[in-house]
């Protein structure tokens, strides 16, 4: 992986599964809040599935953007919009679409602005229900809303009783709770996807613990495992949660196959490099984990397995490549952002 544009390129690049997915699919799609980490390489995964099948819908992306910051969406042929979706009076001018992406969300920042925190995760969560009663419907959650359960447990699963740590996940659950309440009301179909933690190479669990051994910087060991997934997996398993939508929302974890040691995979790091590694304290017995056991019984596991995203992730930071500088926090053990 040599460059942003073929790191992008395989990013978007859609599969079997999403392709059919998004085939059988009616009308245009919006994504709101798309101008986040993964919103340009789901818009343009859906982009080109739609183009490989035939599909002639349009593929929309809503967000404030920046200077520019939509450019690169309409190079490839994605539609785009310019809007505060915490703006009522500019979000009555969208269009109404059959099939509706929410990727929006606040977690950065969290602390101490709690009130935003929750107008962004939860409130906007009910009034885009209104806003859409007859769209289907997927929208994000987070792995976040089950809290800290034992590292023996093989990862919280969809029906395991959320119990939320700090004030952000608790605003991702009243997100959750709100969209099954307009949902059910509403007769929306919908999915909601609990994500952790998708991994590109510009960021990601991965690359938070890659930059700190490259750095010589100590390890900390006291949340001790976690779950990743390629952002081109995760984009994938998205898409297709159009095929399973219901009334109530459909839950589905989306992660990686396996519980990855903080410890091994920052060993492993070191031996590709010929460098030492240095740790501070020791695991806990409880970790931020979900289990993947629902998605991969549907869509099989990720095509990128962790190996593949060690190697790539260690030979991106030896080369000195591009990062978005946007660290994930995963170690936060109270919920804290």
């Amino acid at each position: 992986m040599a460059s942003v544009e073929e790191l992008e390129e395989l990013l978007s690049r859609p599969n079997d599964p999403v392709c059919r997915a998004l085939a059988g699919l009616t009308g245009d799609l919006l994504l709101l809040g798309v101008g986040g980490k993964m919103g340009l390489s789901l818009a343009r995964m859906a982009r080109r599935a739609w183009q490989r099948v035939g599909h002639p819908g349009r593929v929309i992306g809503v967000s404030r953007f920046g200077a520019g910051g939509d450019a690169a969406f309409h190079r490839h042929g994605i539609e785009t919009i310019r809007c505060d979706l915490l703006d009522p009076h500019q979000r009555q001018n969208l269009p109404q679409t059959a099939n509706v992406v929410v990727m929006l969300g606040r977690k950065f920042g969290s602390t101490g602005d709690e009130p935003l925190t929750w107008a962004m995760n939860a409130l906007l969560a009910a009034e885009l229900c209104r806003q859409f009663p007859n769209s289907r419907l997927v929208a994000f959650s987070t792995g976040n809303v089950y809290g800290l359960v034992p590292i023996t447990s093989g990862g919280a699963r969809e029906e395991d009783a959320p119990q939320p740590v700090g004030e952000y996940a608790q605003s991702c659950l009243g997100r959750e709770r709100f969209y099954q309440y307009c949902c059910q009301s509403l007769g929306i179909p919908a999915a909601l996807i609990r994500l952790n933690y998708a991994c590109d190479l510009r960021y990601g669990v991965l690359v938070d613990l890659a930059l700190r051994v490259w750095n010589r910087e100590p390890i900390d060991l006291a949340m001790g495992y976690f779950n990743t997934i390629w952002q081109g997996d995760a984009n994938a398993q998205t898409l297709c949660a159009f095929e399973h939508l219901t009334t109530p929302p459909w839950l589905v974890n989306v992660t990686g196959d396996t519980i990855l040691s903080v410890r091994e995979v920052c060993l492993g790091l070191a031996q590709r490099w010929g460098i030492p590694v240095e740790f501070a304290g020791s695991e806990s017995e409880t970790a931020l984990l979900s289990n993947n056991s629902r998605a991969r019984a549907l869509w099989g596991s990720p095509q990128v397995s962790t190996e593949q995203l060690l190697d790539w992730v260690a030979d991106w930071i030896e080369h000195n490549r591009p990062l978005l500088g946007k660290p994930t926090h995963f170690e936060s053990r109270a919920g804290q952002f």
